[in-house]
């Protein structure tokens, strides 16, 4: 397997072999070569402590306790190269970082905490005939030589090739240990095996069950950081089926978990799944179309608000009134819980909230300028895929006359003004042609003129708003 090794990693290899410090290229770099990916993050481990690190790189920091030093990418747009010392940990009690970090003394006690078995591998720098020693462990383990731009040595104590060829996600040890160590690792294994469509070895994702509840001692920004890179991979209805199988759902949104179960089909409705399975399927939907995670997120929860309005009428059918409204209050607490932006608070409040908005044929201009309205111009593309999804989702065909002709009609209607500041005249025009000056009048002028354009009685053209200011003087 040939590499290209950046000229800036050989340089940090260099350093430590002429100074006898131990250097190894470990973590996510390792599984990324020997997947063929491109590598942008690299890490290393070495026995040499922060200070002495310090003194090889004048531009080194180190600015942590866990003995990480940082050196500059030449890319000041990519991650920083990370060196750190071989490392023990002891206690866990928040579920997130060790109560207590040792410096370690071999790559095997370092490696041995490490979360998942690709990323316990580690690349050893060599020359000629030098080799390193084999791990022993539970299992029969092997190092393999690899031809990269400088030949290096391959260190697997825990199958991560075998793994990453068998596209498994499986814990280092004990998977209930790697876990409690850190909760975060649960909603890693989901994304991880989301984004690299791997499966999950079947004691880790037992694992994954039994602790769940570790998730609500991370902090809510890394939650929704890690939900919504799972939303923004190629494959977040089979991320977020893993996500619901896993029992991380009930955790971090019970609200989500509740609509499994609450049916749907019934006389005169088109729905056929369940409303969670519906929803499931309108976000594999939506993702063929949009890959804005706050859209594919608004698209699974748009539907949440139905099991608080599910009715059973006598003749067996089945009512939701409102529900988009109780979704749209219900969303709000979730996007503060998950400490989403205002942005993307706003956003989602608003594609859930009008998702039911109707496409009657017999709706005036002003119906759909009060839609697009509460929607939001920058929304509308979005709002219009959620739609489709939900449609496919439910069981209907993509689309309809009736909803091809409301987008051709949202389009001559964006043509016209929105407020009076879209008008092709200012206020200096009308005080210019009636020789006034500023005052309520102008104000009124501006109104009276906005008024007749969004009727259609006059064309918003500057020649033709000042020809009828002097016809209104």
């Amino acid at each position: 397997m040939k590499v290209e090794i950046p000229s800036k990693v050989e340089e940090i290899v260099d350093k430590f072999e002429q100074t006898g410090y131990e250097i190894y290229i470990v973590g996510g770099a390792v599984r990324d070569i020997l997947m063929g990916k491109s590598v942008y993050d690299w890490d290393f481990a070495t026995k040499a402590t922060p200070d002495e690190i310090l003194k090889l790189f004048k531009d080194a920091y180190y600015t942590n306790e866990f003995g990480t030093v940082g050196i500059p990418n030449e890319n000041k747009d990519e991650r920083p190269y990370e060196i750190t010392t071989f490392r023990t940990e002891h206690g866990y009690s928040d579920a997130r970082r060790p109560d207590k970090v040792e410096w370690g003394k071999t790559l095997e006690e370092d490696l041995k905490r490490r979360d998942f078995t690709w990323n316990a591998m580690a690349l050893k720098p060599e020359h000629e005939s030098k080799r390193v020693k084999e791990f022993k462990s539970e299992k029969t383990k092997t190092t393999q030589a690899l031809t990269l731009s400088s030949p290096f040595t391959l260190i697997d104590p825990f199958a991560g090739q075998e793994d990453i060829k068998d596209k498994l996600v499986r814990a280092v040890g004990d998977p209930n240990e790697r876990f409690s160590e850190d909760g975060l690792r649960l909603m890693r294994a989901i994304r991880i095996a989301t984004e690299l469509m791997f499966t999950i070895e079947e004691k880790t994702f037992e694992a994954i069950r039994v602790n769940a509840s570790l998730i609500n001692k991370i902090s809510k920004e890394r939650v929704r950081d890690e939900l919504f890179k799972i939303l923004k991979s190629p494959n977040p209805y089979e991320g977020i089926l893993l996500f619901k199988n896993s029992g991380l759902m009930q955790e971090i949104l019970p609200e989500m978990e509740k609509t499994f179960g609450v049916e749907q089909k019934s006389p005169g409705r088109h729905h056929i799944y369940d409303v969670g399975t519906h929803s499931l399927y309108s976000l594999k939907h939506v993702a063929e179309r949009n890959s804005d995670p706050v859209v594919r997120f608004a698209t699974l929860i748009h539907d949440i608000g139905k099991p608080q309005t599910f009715k059973k009428l006598g003749n067996g059918t089945i009512t939701f009134y409102n529900h988009e409204i109780i979704s749209a209050q219900i969303v709000k607490r979730i996007a503060d819980r998950l400490r989403f932006s205002n942005k993307e608070k706003d956003k989602l409040y608003r594609l859930v909230r009008y998702h039911q908005f109707s496409v009657d044929e017999r709706q005036t201009d002003s119906a759909l300028r009060r839609f697009l309205r509460k929607v939001g111009l920058e929304n509308v593309g979005d709002m219009l895929d959620l739609r489709v999804g939900d449609r496919l989702g439910g069981g209907a065909r993509e689309t309809s006359w009736r909803l091809e002709e409301f987008k051709k009609r949202l389009i001559e209607v964006q043509k016209q003004p929105f407020t009076v500041h879209d008008l092709k005249i200012k206020g200096n025009d009308v005080m210019k042609v009636l020789g006034i000056e500023p005052g309520p009048m102008v104000g009124k002028v501006l109104d009276k003129l906005f008024e007749e354009v969004v009727e259609k009685k006059i064309e918003n053209e500057k020649s033709v708003l000042l020809n009828r200011i002097k016809n209104l003087s």
